[in-house]
């Protein structure tokens, strides 16, 4: 296969990178392989793809069609990810035949997997809940006798954003949860104080660079909100990143590392899930570090040198931008982009309710001005928040002030 067998460092100019899956974080990916000189080839289900309509070259089909996976295997320097719901076999499979695949299969199934996750932890003597599976009715019992209820019970494989999590108060709940099908664990529920998440960039010789902790604010299950650098104390940054880096090196993992961990109100840190590509979590990365979480991913999985994390502002926030019935929200991109600071990123996605479809990020000195003014700003993307003045009497107005 043309170039699917290369390993190693790739030079600048002739970068060929595959990507399974075509929606926002390939969207964004595509931007910084613009910069770079990179070739980006996305593997979409359709052609309105956010990636495909921000002008990536794609192979349409499914991340579970292996014909597609080998095509696009075929065409690229590098096999990388946009999402894990991926069959990690097929990966195997491309990489055992020489093809470089980044993250690796091994390190993908660490992230598909909870039950697997929480193994590769507790090995690598890391913290974090007490778990069982869901299907040791024993076992189930011992955990609410030591923790008491309610538990957190998750899928094992396919859930984000909220899908795949629920808190059951006791045995009967946990029974409905399990009527559903699928394979589950139940883990003990801690207290938690924040939520946060450590981004690590790796290259396939170990080389890496940490990204500030990142502060997220989760309603339902959804990140709503990101703020950089975390308002934690300096000792629990400093666990936190140190937990990020054991797993990085324990799973080899190659790319970007998103670890997700719980803060608890003792200053406990807890590893939750974790995701082996680029992460909502480091959306701030764009505007707010040296070198975005994009740029540092392609250049990982390309075993180039990796860019500074540096942050270009002392605070660098984002709100998410979640849909609405109303779908005009490009029709009121122009009224969101006279909030003072804001940068506005649209995914190309039709609007629904509870969808992401863009995000606002905004630097500043403080963490609640900068907030204010994001939060603003996505308000008015939806509808739920007037137009600034400014932008008001500049229609009045027009240009120059000319009406």
């Amino acid at each position: 296969m043309s170039g699917g067998g290369r390993s190693g460092s790739l030079h600048v100019g002739s970068a060929r990178v595959g990507m399974v899956g075509a929606g926002q974080l390939a969207r964004m990916t595509q931007r910084a392989a613009i910069d770079l000189g990179v070739h980006l080839t996305v593997l979409a289900v359709r052609d309105d793809e956010p990636a495909v309509t921000a002008g990536a070259t794609h192979r349409i089909g499914g991340p579970d069609d292996r014909a597609a996976l080998e095509a696009l295997a075929s065409e690229v320097d590098v096999l990388t990810l946009d999402h894990e719901l991926v069959d990690a076999s097929a990966l195997g499979a491309l990489e055992a035949r020489g093809i470089a695949v980044r993250p690796s299969p091994r390190a993908l199934r660490v992230a598909q997997d909870k039950l697997i996750a929480r193994e590769t932890f507790a090995s690598l003597g890391l913290p974090g809940p007490e778990h069982v599976v869901a299907s040791d009715a024993h076992a189930v019992e011992e955990l609410a006798a030591r923790h008491g209820w309610p538990l957190v019970a998750k899928a094992r494989t396919g859930g984000y954003d909220g899908r795949g999590v629920e808190i059951v108060a006791d045995r009967t709940a946990l029974d409905t949860v399990l009527a559903r099908g699928g394979e589950w664990i139940v883990e003990q529920r801690v207290p938690i104080a924040q939520e946060i998440a450590v981004l690590v960039a790796r290259r396939p010789g170990g080389e890496r660079v940490v990204y500030p902790v990142v502060e997220t604010v989760q309603r339902d299950g959804i990140c709503h909100e990101l703020i950089m650098p975390a308002r934690i104390a300096d000792d629990v940054a400093a666990r936190a990143v140190d937990l990020a880096r054991r797993i990085a090196e324990g799973i080899d993992a190659v790319g970007i590392l998103a670890v997700e961990q719980f803060v608890t109100p003792d200053g406990d840190v807890l590893v939750n899930e974790i995701a082996v590509r680029p992460h909502n979590s480091g959306h701030a990365t764009i505007e707010g570090s040296a070198t975005s979480q994009f740029t540092n991913h392609l250049r990982a999985v390309l075993d180039w040198p990796l860019g500074a994390t540096d942050l270009q502002a002392p605070v660098a926030v984002t709100v998410n931008v979640l849909g609405v019935d109303d779908g005009d929200v490009a029709g009121r991109l122009p009224d969101a982009l006279a909030v003072p600071g804001a940068r506005v990123h649209l995914y190309g996605k039709a609007s629904r309710p509870g969808r992401k479809i863009g995000h606002v990020t905004v630097l500043g000195e403080h963490v609640e001005p900068a907030l204010t003014a994001a939060r603003h700003a996505a308000a008015v993307l939806v509808g739920s928040a007037p137009s600034p003045q400014g932008r008001q009497q500049g229609r009045q107005q027009g240009p120059g002030g000319r009406p």
